[in-house]
């Protein structure tokens, strides 16, 4: 009986590039309280930008990019990058970290979901159950309030964070397409250029008149955690593990996004953890597993 490799150092990368997106994603409640959010995103892109210079340049042996590439390329990073930051720093101000981290918690289901629609692959019962279980969690979640802090938040603080959650699993299904033609470290430099120039202007505009020496040291230090973290680190760690994974069994990892984001709203930022918040991440959870589980042969 033959045995199939286990790729650990791929599952280890796809971990570690969820764990910290959650973080950052919890992180990022402190730094939208000081900085306009087109304005953090720009920064944000700028810092990447200028950390990733020498990544632009094509691998030995790598091919130039095709008409199919370069549009991939466009649309992983407005989705990816730009929609997805904007959606979820104005969701997060809105809300919390904590109801960022149980909205999150639908990326795999709908990371099924959309493989269905886009590249074909069917959805089975169990499936459907999962695409089910999230949904009633992102909706309990709503309807509860994510925290005694946040229970009034905006009903459009939710859908923000689901449409980030959206944005996600987007970028993994084209993910998936681009790492069969092209290294992690040029995707994660590209679309990072492209969401430069995407938010350039609007980052401008906030800039014109905000001041920038209102803003403490220890923000500009988070800063610069959150756009390696967010542009550079978790981008390559998750292409590099997509190159060795299949997306629907790299969607599974996206459960530590949820947990971090979680862990990082009640043990740092002083957000509280209830009933409703457990019963919605319990039901986004399940969800996930039942989507996203290896089926046996």
């Amino acid at each position: 009986m033959s045995t199939r490799r286990v790729p650990w150092l791929a599952y280890a990368s796809l971990a570690a590039s969820m764990a910290l997106v959650g973080s950052y994603v919890g992180l990022s409640r402190l730094l939208v309280a000081v900085l306009p959010v087109f304005l953090l995103a720009w920064l944000r892109f700028g810092i990447a930008a200028l950390a990733m210079l020498t990544w632009l340049r094509r691998a030995p042996g790598e091919p130039p990019l095709g008409r199919h590439e370069r549009w991939l390329l466009f649309w992983e990073s407005f989705l990816g990058n730009f929609l997805f930051s904007i959606c979820m720093l104005f969701g997060v101000a809105a809300t919390s970290a904590v109801a960022a981290g149980v909205v999150m918690a639908a990326i795999p289901a709908l990371v099924a979901l959309l493989s269905w629609l886009f590249l074909g692959e069917q959805i089975g019962r169990r499936v459907g159950l999962g695409i089910g279980c999230a949904v009633a969690g992102v909706a309990w979640l709503a309807l509860a309030g994510a925290s005694s802090t946040a229970a009034e938040a905006p009903w459009w603080g939710y859908a923000l964070l689901l449409a980030a959650a959206v944005c996600e699993a987007c970028y993994v299904v084209i993910g998936k397409r681009l790492t069969a033609g092209v290294s992690p470290r040029r995707i994660s430099a590209l679309i990072n250029l492209w969401g430069l120039v995407l938010v350039t202007p609007l980052g401008l505009w906030q800039a014109l008149s905000f001041d920038f020496a209102a803003v403490a040291l220890p923000t500009w230090t988070l800063l610069v955690f959150y756009a390696l973290a967010a542009s550079v680190v978790t981008v390559w760690l998750w292409m590099r593990g997509l190159r060795e994974v299949p997306a629907p069994r790299a969607g599974v990892f996206s459960v530590l996004l949820p947990l971090s984001a979680t862990a990082v709203g009640v043990l740092f930022l002083g957000e509280s953890l209830g009933l409703a918040q457990v019963g919605a991440l319990a039901l986004a959870l399940a969800g996930l597993l039942l989507a996203t589980w290896p089926a046996r042969a």
